[in-house]
């Protein structure tokens, strides 16, 4: 039988501590991105220590997200998060419209892009070459099928996604803290690499520096979508989005300083698996195939996380009359949103069986930033119309913290539409598109 509505008006059961929620952002976040962005900056910022500060400045950025979450979480601990915080600060039709491009734009290609790489990987380390036409294909059928084992992971339970999640989580945290240790102990870099000759430095290349860098952070925002199975969610939800972000922001950091260590800026630039490079530096060919487990632990991860949260927006949706009801329903045994979970895999296992990795990613990249503005700009609102709710946290530094995030997602939107017009025209489109289908929801299904 289904618990009743705890005091926050939740259904799910709250399993999460905050070690576990800790895990949950930082296995959603760290995935291929710290492999692959870190030659993309040194390309477009040939610097080291320009370099570098585009990754404190992006850190920054994300902590200003992660402590203006920490408000609206403590605040509204329930399952879906940023559909929650959008709802209360502006309104049903805009909730409507995050979770329907999350339903038709973002999540699934999100999946699909998270589980390309693992498969391509996997396939590498089984002696098959990726690029090659028949394996090609193969990439598809394997990305698939890890979209349906993690399913099948959160459909059984939390209690076991959380613990596989932790466990990966605490891997891939590891690998990359070795990583960091054995390059500065064997002392086989050279610190003259820090102080090498600054070369030219574009403002515009920086915008899209930082850009990249803000990918690589991206995730952090999704501990917000379990909310709702957060234990003590006004004490665990702030602490684990600060420390989350906080040990995100610390490897990263290290990571690039090991890479620029081992590796003078130019070579960083040219190397686009520069994990495996160092990697070789240190150990040898092995290295290589340790990286390409690392990756692999790494964007598995990353997958379990993001199908760990991502249903339940949808599960608050439809919680909420915006959805089709049965989306709602929670499995009496395993006491998950198991509808939800089954619609979100079937979405990602027909988005990556039918397109590239690079269609995939070019979907989703634009359509989650408006999003994340206005949420973070509902804490403005929330303050101004309801004064008197009970705060268990309140934004340190408001109100600068929460308007330099908001101020960085509008940044990133207008650059994409500059550099990008007609797939950012395409993706906005596709977000207003929802707003008839809300409009005909709301005359089929009135909100009582």
């Amino acid at each position: 039988m289904t618990a009743p509505a705890d005091r926050w008006g939740d259904r799910l059961p709250r399993r999460l501590g905050l070690w576990s929620a800790v895990a949950v952002l930082v296995g959603s976040t760290i995935g291929g991105g710290i492999f692959r962005t870190p030659a993309i900056i040194a390309a477009r910022v040939p610097s080291p220590w320009p370099m570098l500060g585009v990754w404190v400045l992006g850190g920054l950025l994300a902590l200003c997200g992660a402590l203006t979450y920490a408000e609206l979480g403590a605040l509204f601990p329930r399952s879906g998060g940023v559909f929650v915080y959008i709802r209360e600060g502006f309104g049903r039709l805009p909730a409507f419209l995050f979770g329907w491009t999350e339903l038709t734009l973002i999540r699934a290609s999100a999946l699909g892009a998270i589980a390309t790489p693992f498969a391509e990987y996997l396939l590498r380390l089984l002696g098959y070459d990726p690029a090659q036409p028949g394996v090609a294909d193969a990439v598809h059928y394997v990305a698939a099928g890890a979209i349906a084992v993690t399913a099948t992971l959160n459909y059984v339970g939390i209690r076991w996604s959380a613990l596989v999640l932790n466990a990966s989580t605490a891997a891939k945290y590891g690998a990359l803290v070795v990583l960091v240790l054995l390059a500065f102990v064997t002392a086989r870099g050279n610190f003259a690499h820090f102080a090498a000759p600054a070369g030219t430095l574009s403002g515009g290349l920086f915008g899209l520096s930082l850009v990249s860098v803000l990918w690589a952070y991206d995730g952090w925002g999704d501990l917000s979508f379990v909310g709702g199975e957060v234990r003590d969610p006004e004490r665990n939800l702030p602490r684990a989005l600060i420390l989350g972000t906080g040990a995100i922001i610390l490897i990263y950091l290290l990571v690039n300083a090991a890479y620029l260590y081992l590796l003078p800026i130019e070579q960083m630039a040219r190397s686009p698996l520069v994990a495996a490079d160092a990697a070789q530096l240190l150990v040898g060919r092995t290295g290589v195939t340790l990286v390409s487990l690392v990756v692999m632990i790494a964007t598995f991860s990353t997958l379990l996380g993001s199908m760990l949260t991502a249903p339940r927006i949808f599960f608050a949706m439809a919680d909420d009359g915006l959805f089709f009801r049965a989306v709602a329903r929670v499995h009496p045994r395993f006491q998950t949103p198991s509808v939800a979970i089954v619609l979100t895999a079937c979405l990602g296992i027909a988005f990556v069986l039918a397109r590239t990795f690079e269609q995939l990613a070019d979907q989703f990249v634009v359509a989650i930033f408006p999003f994340y503005a206005l949420a973070a700009a509902a804490v403005f609102v929330l303050r101004r119309r309801r004064p008197d709710l009970p705060r268990p946290v309140r934004v340190w530094g408001y109100p600068a913290v929460p308007f330099l995030f908001v101020l960085a997602s509008l940044v990133i939107l207008g650059n994409a539409l500059r550099e990008h017009p007609g797939a950012t025209g395409l993706a906005f489109g596709g977000i207003l598109l929802g707003v008839p289908v809300y409009f005909l929801w709301s005359r089929m299904r009135p909100h009582p």
